[in-house]
């Protein structure tokens, strides 16, 4: 063998140095397992595992609002008259849409509805901001269809939108909600707090672009809004609506208002107005259409209030029905002004008075009373405060109290003129006729938090009786002919009023009203029309209000299921009513 050369010869590694690195990967790999276990065990380390969770989490969890259900409305008989229903509402993040290009934006822009300019003017104007809406309330295929473009910060959320089936026929007394589906009007405003619901929340995980990508958690559940259940009766309602509209068209009307209140129970079973509104669309909308003008609107109640004064004259026990009254020559002159009728009626009784609404009979009867006492009897009656309905800018009307009445004064505030009333007022008076002198709280809804009051005994029984006779004797030969019902007794009084102009009361502008009841024997409902400023020929009370009284009251009977009888007439059932009275004195 030839011998091994030098530089064939491989030098070991030393130990040590074998050593040492095997060390350094050791102490590198004990370092990196405390770094990791200082992050992610040990709690107390600063910008341990608790900081970085915590980072974590406020990078990727979120908390989201749950919309709450907006209680729904409905009628005496469960018909819906408003309802919320699920929509989607799109938003976006302004940040994350900022560098969206040109051809994105005109897409978004043509998906939802807008002109791109604006919307590139809103982002612009939101471009600090992290929230803003692109389009509120729309249908799930309408917000589908933007989503579907897959634009980076555009999502979408559920929320509800008030729909309301019965449209403009009760729109002022339901009112309606904002955007928010808060109420801002109306019964809707009134019983907001019962009505609303309370929003519920949840934890979601969201990647950088906003994308939910796990559900956690449901903080608190979404608690639902109460049902309102309204006295109205949406079968009344149609008919008066109806009636109502075809009247104030036919005479050329700036307005109109009915109210039918169920005389047992003092619920309202109707509240009509012209002109209506959409609640559903609301564009274009006048203000004017919006208000509840039966609750609202304040007016004088002219001849209507004229049995009211009769009955007063009653309740002194020195007038009855037959006691006659000289009406000669055909007027009046009382101090500042002089009071006419029609035509010289002579010597007419009390129920001749009211019959034929005699401005004379009444001012002698009143200039007769003591003043304070036929105003105590307005009040007895709910006139001068206001019925609890709890609808908002209810009006309470006015009834003068003074220290000292001017002979023109108490004539004026015996026919109806120098106090104000609204329809309903006026309405529970005449049910308190209706009614054998009990005097009943007015309710417009059936369930909530309202607490009725009690019935209250406020006319003796008799005389009302009495006046009712009367008021049956205006509809068969008297002012209110048009308000008859075929098979039923009616009790009515019709009403001519002056409007107030610039200068005082004007000569062409009035204001047709009636009030009554149906049957007149066993009283079921009271109504009260009003037409204002109709501008064709017909102005009177009987020729304009009373028919729409008479049209809605005959289906009003047929739909209540009350049947019709046999009618005696008003002056014998007021001699009955006489002589018994003279049997038990």
């Amino acid at each position: 063998m030839g011998a091994v050369k030098k530089k064939d010869i491989q030098p070991g590694i030393a130990r040590w140095r074998f050593a040492l690195v095997a060390v350094l990967l050791c102490l590198l790999a004990l370092a990196l397992v405390f770094h990791l276990a200082k992050l992610q065990v040990v709690p107390a380390a600063e910008r341990g595992y608790r900081f970085l969770q915590d980072q974590g989490r406020a990078r990727t969890l979120r908390t989201e609002e749950i919309a709450a259900y907006r209680g729904s409305i409905v009628d005496r008989n469960g018909e819906l008259l408003a309802v919320s229903t699920p929509v989607h509402s799109l938003w976006a993040n302004p940040k994350l849409l900022s560098e969206i290009s040109d051809a994105n934006l005109v897409h978004l822009a043509r998906a939802l509805d807008l002109p791109s300019s604006k919307l590139g003017s809103r982002l612009k104007k939101y471009r600090n901001k992290e929230f803003m809406y692109l389009r509120r309330h729309l249908s799930p295929e309408e917000a589908e269809k933007v989503l579907d473009l897959g634009i980076t910060g555009v999502f979408s959320k559920k929320e509800y939108r008030r729909f309301y089936p019965a449209g403009e026929v009760v729109a002022q007394l339901l009112g309606f909600t904002n955007i928010d589906d808060r109420g801002q009007e109306g019964m809707e405003l009134a019983y907001d707090d019962w009505l609303s619901g309370q929003p519920g929340s949840r934890q979601v995980i969201k990647d950088l672009k906003g994308r939910t990508v796990r559900d956690l958690a449901i903080r608190q559940e979404a608690q639902p809004g109460r049902d309102l259940r309204l006295s109205i009766d949406m079968r009344l309602q149609y008919l008066a609506y109806r009636e109502l509209k075809r009247a104030v068209s036919e005479n050329g009307a700036a307005s109109g208002f009915m109210v039918i209140l169920d005389t047992h129970s003092g619920d309202v079973l109707a509240m009509a107005n012209q002109p209506s509104f959409n609640p559903n669309d609301r564009k274009g909308v006048k203000s004017a259409a919006m208000r509840n003008r039966a609750l609202i609107d304040q007016f004088e109640p002219g001849s209507t209030v004229k049995p009211l004064t009769v009955l007063a004259a009653l309740e002194t026990g020195r007038y009855t029905p037959r006691t006659e009254i000289n009406t000669s020559p055909g007027y009046i002159r009382v101090p500042g002004k002089t009071l006419v009728d029609p035509v010289n009626y002579g010597k007419i009784d009390l129920t001749k008075i009211i019959t034929k609404s005699s401005q004379v009979g009444i001012t002698k009867i009143a200039l007769d009373l003591e003043p304070n006492s036929l105003r105590g009897l307005f009040y007895r009656l709910g006139l001068g405060e206001a019925v609890g309905s709890g609808f908002p800018g209810e009006a309470q009307g006015i009834l003068p109290s003074r220290s000292r009445w001017h002979p023109i004064e108490r004539a004026n505030f015996a026919f109806g003129y120098g106090l104000t009333v609204n329809a309903v007022q006026l309405v529970q008076a005449y049910s308190v006729l209706a009614n054998e002198g009990v005097k009943r709280p007015v309710s417009l809804v059936l369930s909530g938090d309202k607490v009725p009051g009690e019935p209250e005994q406020v006319i003796e029984q008799s005389l009302v009786g009495q006046v009712t006779a009367m008021l049956e004797t205006v509809i068969s030969r008297g002012t209110g002919r048009l308000a008859a019902v075929e098979g039923y007794r009616v009790a009515g009084k019709t009403g001519t009023v002056h409007k107030v102009g610039s200068s005082g009361y004007a000569d062409n502008r009035y204001r047709s009203v009636f009030a009554g009841f149906i049957p007149a024997d066993n009283p079921r409902l009271a109504a009260v029309v009003v037409i204002d400023d109709p501008s064709h020929a017909k102005y009177y009370g009987g020729e304009v209000a009373a028919p729409v009284f008479g049209a809605v009251m005959t289906g009003a009977m047929r739909l209540l299921q009350v049947p019709p009888e046999k009618i005696e007439s008003a002056e014998g059932q007021l001699a009955a009513q006489l002589s018994e009275r003279g049997s038990k004195s």
